[in-house]
């Protein structure tokens, strides 16, 4: 009954369809964007995240964990990023292996992933650090307010000094934020 519901309020809105062997469970406030087939299930773009066909339970990456995607020759590839812990207010991230997604009907799934993915982005700057450098990105995290400064490393940076850099940057830019308040 709520599929069939579902579907009749997307087609009223304008927004995307749930494929009906859908097995996610969606947010009462969350909305279809776009619906693209694989050989593997449906990949969903919604208002949170992209959901990933992953047998019969389908999982949601929210749009500020993909640290990249492609469209090239019919195959959507994605890079998920995972959180690997804290420093100070920020959160470190490591990627994790690509995955390709062969697209029959790619619909409007890659330029929706490639909006979100870029929209979601604030700022991002590069430092260079002993053994590497890393990347601070500034992104909104939908359904959540404010912004999220993510720390991605370089093969080989030297842990303690991102650590130690990302905590002092995360530091000086809440200590920004609240002089703002004042």
């Amino acid at each position: 009954m709520i599929s069939w519901l579902r579907r009749f309020l997307a087609r009223l809105s304008g927004t995307a369809a749930l494929p009906r062997d859908f097995r996610g469970c969606l947010e009462p406030d969350e909305q279809v964007l776009a619906v693209a087939e694989s050989g593997g299930g449906a990949l969903v773009a919604t208002s949170l995240g992209l959901w990933l066909p992953e047998g019969d339970s389908p999982r949601r990456v929210g749009w500020h964990l993909l640290s990249k995607a492609t469209w090239n020759g019919g195959v959507l590839t994605l890079i998920e990023a995972e959180e690997s812990g804290t420093a100070g207010s920020a959160v470190l991230l490591r990627d994790r292996s690509a995955q390709r997604f062969a697209l029959s009907s790619p619909g409007r799934v890659p330029e929706t992933v490639h909006a979100r993915v870029t929209g979601s982005i604030r700022s991002s700057h590069h430092r260079e650090l002993p053994g590497g450098g890393a990347w601070f990105v500034q992104r909104r995290i939908p359904g959540r307010d404010g912004i999220v400064l993510q720390v991605r490393a370089d093969r080989g940076t030297d842990e303690q000094a991102l650590t130690g850099f990302a905590s002092e940057v995360s530091e000086r830019m809440r200590a920004v934020r609240e002089s703002r308040r004042q």
